[in-house]
């Protein structure tokens, strides 16, 4: 490979780390050609960006990006594929899901992450990861409180009203 297309290679992984702002370090070795595809298939349909890189023309991206990346560069060892998404846990939750599928070959794994301004290492980590929330769930959980309180005094003023129109029509009867 000529210098000409490493440069565009880095280029490009810089271009899409800063887009997305999430990836995943995964190792894909292993997997037969019916599990690529699917697995290309699982990543297209959340959205997430596949792409299988050289180690040393990954590492010269992350470092050439603004932030601290330290921590992932060793494990940019053997066979990389990096999946690039805009919400942080869709990677995690897919992995886990391709996962109980081919028990016998528990693969993608993943070797580390960058999700939300934080490093993951380590397969161990994959549970953390798929279970954090979304930018958009935690909106949907704050508005849901917010709603709570506001429900239960209009549910019991409308309770209310009934009882005092029932008063109301007792008295009237009365009359």
């Amino acid at each position: 490979m000529r210098r000409e297309e490493k440069a565009q290679i880095i280029e490009s992984l810089k271009e899409k780390i800063q887009k997305y702002g999430h990836f995943y370090i995964t190792d894909t070795s292993g997997l037969n050609a019916a599990d690529t595809f699917e697995l290309r298939k699982e990543c297209f349909k959340r959205n997430i960006n596949m792409v299988v890189v050289k180690n040393t023309l990954m590492q010269k991206a992350l470092e050439s990006v603004e932030g601290d990346f330290t921590e992932l560069l060793g494990t940019l060892k053997g066979s990389t594929s990096i999946f690039f998404c805009e919400v942080g846990n869709v990677p995690g939750r897919m992995i886990q899901d391709f996962q109980k599928k081919n028990p016998k070959n528990p693969k993608p794994s993943l070797k580390g992450a960058y999700v939300s301004e934080s490093v993951y290492i380590g397969a161990d980590q994959l549970e953390t990861l798929a279970n954090i929330k979304s930018r958009e769930e935690l909106i949907g959980e704050i508005i849901s409180l917010l709603q709570s309180p506001i429900q239960r005094v209009i549910g019991s003023l409308q309770s209310g009203g009934h009882t005092i129109a029932g008063v109301v029509k007792t008295l009237q009867e009365r009359n």
